[in-house]
C-alpha cells in the first residue's frame, strides 16, 4: 500500500524566481507521480503596528495576490489542471511545517524575496529541511529551470 497515495505535493510561494521555479518544478513532479499540486502563501500582522495601517492594509488580501502572482508567474494563464490554491495565516516557517505533516513533499524555492541575498539557504527553506515531516526539495532559480 502506498501511503502517499492522495497526499499533495505542496509548494511554499511568495512570487520570488526561486518560488516560481520551484513551483514549475512541483508541477512535473506532481505530473510524473500522479499526485496533486498545492500551493500555498502565508500571511501575518507585522510584529508592532499601529492600529491605523491596519486599518488600510489587508495583509491576508496580499496574500492572495502574491500566490495569484506566483502562479501567474510560472504558468501564465494555462495552470496544471487540479492545482489548488491557499492563503494560510501565520508565519512561513511554522505554517508550512505544519503543512508538511500532511503532504507527500514540500517544495520551496531556497532563497525568499527577503533577507540577505548572498546566502544560499534563506531562513524558511532552511526551518523547512530541518524540521518539515515530509520530504523537502529545495529549488535554486536559473535559467535552467526557469525554461523548463
Amino acid at each position: 500500500m502506498d501511503h502517499n497515495s492522495g497526499k499533495s505535493i505542496v509548494v511554499g510561494v511568495d512570487a520570488s524566481p526561486p518560488a516560481v521555479a520551484a513551483l514549475r518544478l512541483a508541477a512535473q513532479l506532481a505530473r510524473a507521480l500522479d499526485a496533486p499540486l498545492h500551493v500555498v502563501t502565508t500571511w501575518s500582522y507585522p510584529p508592532f503596528s499601529e492600529y491605523s495601517a491596519i486599518t488600510v492594509w489587508d495583509p491576508e488580501e496580499e496574500a492572495d495576490i502574491v500566490l495569484t502572482e506566483s502562479v501567474k508567474g510560472a504558468f501564465g494563464d494555462s495552470p496544471p489542471a487540479g492545482l489548488t490554491r491557499e492563503v494560510l495565516e501565520g508565519a512561513p516557517s511554522p505554517a508550512l511545517i505544519d503543512v508538511s505533516a500532511s503532504s507527500r513533499m514540500l517544495v520551496l524555492g531556497n532563497r525568499g524575496r527577503g533577507g540577505f541575498a548572498s546566502l544560499l539557504l534563506g531562513s524558511v527553506s532552511a526551518a523547512c529541511v530541518a524540521h518539515a515531516v515530509c520530504p523537502v526539495l529545495v529549488v535554486h532559480a536559473n535559467d535552467h529551470l526557469d525554461q523548463a
